[in-house]
């Protein structure tokens, strides 16, 4: 049951996260609090030791406090600072964070460059009422980094501390 909830939680969560911000521009808080309260209540279940778990909660506070500060900057939406700061959490404070936020940046500055320059062009003229396209149409609204932030997840979450753990389970039975 402890391996299923890591194999399925995270990455549930993450594609939640960049659907939900691609079709309404919102991440819901539920999001968040569900990577949180499954992480504080798996991981120790799991063995870690608790100076790991505390640093994974440190990691977790230290994204918290840059993105607050970009939100108040009005540099990022509130739902994109909790959901980075709530994936920090899984990764912990080291290489794996790095990881993370590296490749949600790279993907995020790929997604910016991709929504203007379809903003741009005449396109958007016809394909701005689809559901899937009309945030990215909009000149009026930011950019859904939530999907950014999704996929970056899903791509560091392999390496990530709880699923390791969970692989070595399945590889030794």
């Amino acid at each position: 049951m402890l391996v299923a909830l890591i194999f399925v939680v995270f990455p549930f969560c993450m594609l939640f996260a960049a659907i939900s911000d691609l079709l309404s521009m919102t991440i819901a808080n539920r999001v968040s609090l569900l990577l949180l309260g499954t992480f504080a209540v798996v991981a120790p279940l799991t063995g870690m030791d608790w100076s790991a778990y505390g640093l994974h909660f440190a990691g977790g506070a230290v994204v918290l406090a840059v993105t607050f500060i970009l939100f108040a900057l009005g540099g990022m939406g509130g739902g994109d600072a909790k959901l980075l700061a709530a994936t920090a959490v899984w990764m912990g404070f080291g290489t794996h964070l790095l990881e993370y936020l590296v490749v949600s940046a790279f993907l995020g500055g790929v997604l910016t460059l991709g929504i203007l320059s379809y903003r741009g062009s005449a396109i958007a003229m016809f394909t701005g009422r689809n559901m899937f396209l009309r945030n990215f149409a909009d000149k009026t609204v930011g950019v859904p980094y939530g999907i950014a932030l999704g996929i970056g997840g899903l791509i560091a979450y392999p390496e990530s501390p709880l699923m390791v753990w969970a692989i070595e389970q399945l590889a030794a039975k």
